[in-house]
């Protein structure tokens, strides 16, 4: 076990997974998950956990592969419980694919006790060993990383490129066409972020300035120069601390920022503590927007790619922090 890897118990069979989930309590209708309808489907069946690791298969594996992401919108992954349907389309799977870095809490500790006979990867296990340095530390957990790596564009291709080998490796017919895609999507996303560069720096630097529910957005201000606060840890099952709520006040109060932003996956209570807690002050704090952070949007709108995700937020925050 990688020393920069949380602790896991010793599981070792997807059979042995069903049946310890069968003795926890199960949260029917959080995925998005459907069964194989078609048994004559040759297609390379792959399983993701979050919507944005789905999206690299998707664009990665094109018509060649069939993509069941578990993780809908507002699915929060740190907290996600797997339910019998997760376990169903797991045992269908080819290849699986998480984040990792423990994004998906319990059901990465699964995860990583798959079968030998089912491939089973974490997008982020690269970055583990990259050179130089891209992921953060959590000052939550010593030694571990922050797993929101999606945020900046420059390390998530890198995910893409991962994809792409572990594709063309499980399925050599293919492997010039998966290479050529994640060539292709790093290409589009490494495009799309010079712009969001160019958007976000048109912002007065005092006013660069994101809040949000918890601390997801750190690789997001290392990408675009902007300051982030999160109430909350790197993990939602973090509670929030009053001191932090008093911090982030005095922060808002003092340099007349006049908006927050809520998650879509996370409840919107401690943020409007903020605002509650301003007004108390004299200074009139607005809640700018809706910003995407564990999950994407709804399949079938720009906010369910992770391109449309990332420009929605951009938007929001130029439009609030302008």
């Amino acid at each position: 076990m990688d020393p920069k890897t949380l602790p896991i118990p010793a599981l070792r069979t997807f059979s042995l997974m069903a049946t310890v989930l069968a003795a926890t309590v199960l949260q029917p209708g959080c995925g998005q998950s459907q069964a194989r309808s078609d048994s004559t489907d040759t297609r390379l069946q792959v399983v993701c956990t979050t919507g944005q690791v789905g999206d690299i298969a998707n664009r990665v594996g094109g018509e060649h592969i069939r993509v069941t992401s578990i993780m809908g919108p507002s699915v929060d992954p740190h907290l996600y419980k797997a339910n019998s349907r997760d376990i169903d389309e797991f045992n269908r799977a080819d290849l699986i694919f998480y984040n990792g870095l423990h994004l998906e809490g319990r059901l990465a500790d699964l995860l990583e006790n798959s079968t030998p006979d089912r491939p089973t990867y974490a997008v982020t296990s690269p970055l583990l060993d990259a050179s130089p340095k891209v992921l953060r530390e959590s000052e939550e957990f010593e030694g571990h990383y922050d797993p929101h790596v999606w945020f900046d564009p420059t390390i998530w291709v890198q995910c893409v490129q991962f994809v792409g080998e572990r594709l063309a490796e499980h399925d050599p017919d293919n492997k010039d066409t998966y290479l050529k895609n994640a060539k292709a999507y790093s290409d589009e996303i490494l495009n799309a972020h010079k712009r969001w560069q160019e958007q976000l720096a048109s912002i007065e630097d005092s006013r660069r300035v994101l809040i949000t529910a918890h601390d997801a957005f750190g690789y997001f201000g290392n990408a675009y120069d902007v300051e982030v606060r999160g109430l909350q840890g790197i993990s939602t099952a973090d509670e929030t601390d009053v001191s932090t709520v008093e911090e982030l006040i005095e922060l808002l109060v003092s340099r007349k920022i006049k908006a927050v932003f809520v998650e879509s996956s996370v409840s919107d209570r401690s943020v409007r503590s903020l605002i509650e807690g301003c007004q108390a002050r004299g200074h009139t704090v607005v809640i700018g927007g809706e910003l995407f952070s564990d999950a994407m949007g709804p399949a079938d709108t720009p906010e369910g790619t992770y391109r449309g995700m990332m420009d929605h937020n951009v938007q929001t925050m130029l439009k609030a922090l302008k």
